[in-house]
């Protein structure tokens, strides 16, 4: 992959969405930006959003609790449970909105992140599939324009990885 693009594949038979994205950016640098709380904060949310971590044990079996917060000062809470993590090769989390210490309602929608990593020359691609537990899971996630954030939360992390 040469283009810094945010492509996205959607598979709605098979409740998948893949998101591809190439950084001008080593390997480790890429890896870090995904997996150090001081790091994702500066680029995960949209922008005017910001990120802030209340809890990152990033370890299989840990989480990372944390919120974005709009211009209005909402904070909108998530929590990702690591279940894999091969170092600089695979994440496997679930992911699912919350309250401020990480519970969520007992029918909240839950989806599964696989993150691939892999260095090719300069470039290091990043490969997100998320696998969801069913079709409306699926399209409630694109229609709250998840499509448009997370390309802009990739564009601040090419920002950031650019200033390094």
């Amino acid at each position: 992959m040469k283009t810094k693009e945010t492509i996205f594949s959607k598979d709605l038979k098979n409740k998948k969405l893949t998101v591809l994205r190439a950084f001008d950016a080593p390997l480790d640098q890429v890896w870090d930006a995904w997996t150090k709380s001081e790091i994702l904060d500066q680029w995960w949310a949209p922008k005017p959003y910001k990120t802030e971590t209340k809890t990152h044990k990033f370890k299989e079996g840990g989480f990372w609790l944390y919120c974005m917060v709009g211009p209005d000062d909402f904070r909108h809470w998530s929590i990702e449970r690591y279940k894999v993590i091969e170092p600089k090769k695979t994440i496997i989390n679930s992911c699912t909105f919350c309250d401020e210490n990480g519970k969520g309602p007992t029918k909240t929608a839950m989806d599964w992140w696989k993150k691939s990593f892999t260095q090719t020359g300069n470039q290091t691609e990043v490969i997100v599939e998320i696998n969801f537990d069913n079709e409306s899971d699926m399209e409630s996630f694109l229609k709250i324009g998840f499509e448009d954030g997370f390309t802009a939360g990739l564009i601040n992390l090419d920002e950031y990885l650019s200033a390094q």
